[in-house]
């Protein structure tokens, strides 16, 4: 069979899943796990290419790749397998099939800046204007992914491509400088390019949106308010941890802000620095809008990621900077904290070339980012630190963290904050065993390794810890 009859049957396989997504109103669904092209075939497969490894096996998980090979026997009568490649430049069939595309950059000139059109295509334009709230580089486009963030991506840019329908709200939590506000902005800044000033697009800090209530109510001008606010298209709602404590009536007037909105179909994005769950004195009712769409969780990158992400960085320098690629891998392989300090490093680096002139080395690296680089050494903090924190974290004292009770409620805490201990402090496990309350150094193993597992299945367990260990690390400070 021809290659020109594969590549048919396999986009009229695909044009039939998406006709039954979309009669059971999961077009969504259908544009975010069928997200592939045609490449090529051989006389048993077709190879498709995906966005990243990480793709296709979400892809699999869910049985998309299985049942696009059933469609394809059921149209020839031939077992077809698919075979795939990383690719994520867009092809033909993924127009024809109507599947989203991520934006790719195109070269422009001085003059000329990107607008995306409601195809999805981008296209130069000299009436793109930037929106006053929103980081211009805050994009999808400048967005590196890794396992750690790509499911979050898919989904952010499913709901700039549809916004106010399936996936909204959408809660992102996870630690500081991790890409939290990036991608939420990368939303507005998709829309506000596609519909301009028709669209209303409002990025705001929960601090600021309290801020403004309190005004409000001083100037009697709360009805202002509301108007502003409950007739948005679109609202981008920052660091909402911060409403946790004695804000009763701003809580109340964000709860009706978000039913107006959400009964309009209009997009909410709530970024959070931990699960919505553990953020204290948050009204339930609040709580459970913010979970009622889609929660995302964001961690600290892999090593590869971070790499890429330090490269990507370099890449994107209007001036070239040397940096050499040992230089790269010793600040991917130290930088663990956030995204943030990762990008500081690099542009130590880059400040050294430019000023000092000289070539940056490995000892160059070592000798100037020895401060920076030293909130990853963690010898300083003490058993007794990482106690307080997990301790008040869970409204328990000290005492019940070292002694021997079982209760529940005394032992996830314990076991925290000996996984804590144990992964960043050069104490050994007799040692841990002996700060609390001298026990056994076997039962201490114990502790370590049940986090540990329950870490690799559930992702908001990891994120908390991540917070504990910056909230340790800031006290020790």
């Amino acid at each position: 069979m021809s290659e020109q009859n594969y590549r048919e049957f396999f986009e009229e396989a695909l044009s039939q899943i998406h006709e039954e997504y979309k009669n059971n109103n999961q077009e969504d669904d259908f544009k975010l796990w069928f997200r592939m092209s045609y490449v090529e075939d051989t006389i048993s497969q077709i190879t498709v290419s995906v966005a990243s490894e990480f793709m296709w096996k979400q892809m699999n998980s869910r049985g998309s790749v299985e049942k696009i090979q059933k469609k394809i026997t059921e149209l020839t009568g031939l077992e077809i397998q698919l075979n795939h490649i990383v690719q994520n430049k867009p092809a033909e069939s993924e127009q024809k099939t109507e599947i989203p595309q991520t934006p790719q950059k195109k070269e422009e000139s001085p003059e000329e800046k990107i607008e995306i059109s409601n195809d999805s295509e981008i296209k130069p334009s000299k009436a793109f204007k930037k929106h006053p709230q929103l980081r211009d580089d805050y994009t999808f486009e400048n967005f590196v992914t890794g396992e750690n963030s790509e499911y979050a991506y898919q989904v952010c840019m499913a709901a700039a491509r549809d916004p106010g329908d399936k996936y909204n709200p959408i809660l992102i939590y996870g630690g500081v400088g991790l890409g939290k506000t990036h991608l939420m902005e990368s939303i507005g800044n998709y829309l506000y390019a596609q519909k301009g000033d028709d669209i209303k697009i409002c990025y705001i800090s929960a601090e600021t949106f309290t801020n403004e209530f309190v005004a409000s109510i001083r100037e009697k001008s709360t009805e202002k308010f509301k108007k502003k606010y409950r007739n948005l298209d679109v609202l981008l709602l920052d660091d909402v941890h911060f409403l946790d404590e004695n804000k009763d009536a701003v809580q109340e007037e964000l709860f009706y802000t978000f039913n107006s909105l959400y009964d309009r179909k209009c997009q909410m994005v709530f970024t959070c620095d931990r699960p919505i769950n553990e953020v204290k004195g948050l009204e339930e009712r609040l709580r459970t809008r913010f979970s009622r769409g889609l929660k995302l969780n964001l961690s600290m990158p892999s090593y590869e990621t971070r790499r890429a992400i330090l490269e990507k960085k370099l890449a994107s320098q209007e001036k070239p900077v040397d940096i050499p690629a040992d230089v790269i891998d010793y600040i991917a392989k130290n930088v663990k904290t956030n995204i943030r300090d990762l990008e500081s490093c690099l542009t130590q680096m880059i400040a050294f070339s430019d000023l000092v002139g000289k070539p940056i080395t490995i000892q160059v690296a070592q000798d100037q980012l020895r401060d920076s680089l030293s909130s990853s050494v963690s010898g300083s903090i003490s058993m007794d630190t990482i106690q307080k924190v997990v301790a008040n974290h869970y409204g328990i004292s000290i005492s019940d963290i070292k002694s021997k009770h079982r209760q529940k409620k005394l032992v996830f805490p314990r076991q925290i904050a000996i996984y804590i201990s144990r992964e960043i402090t050069e104490y050994s496990f007799p040692d841990i065993a002996q700060e609390f309350g001298g026990k056994d150094h076997t039962t201490i193993m114990h502790s370590y390794q049940k986090i540990q597992d329950q870490m690799k299945t559930d992702s908001s367990l990891a994120s908390t810890i991540d917070l504990l260990i910056r909230e340790i690390k800031d006290y020790k400070n």
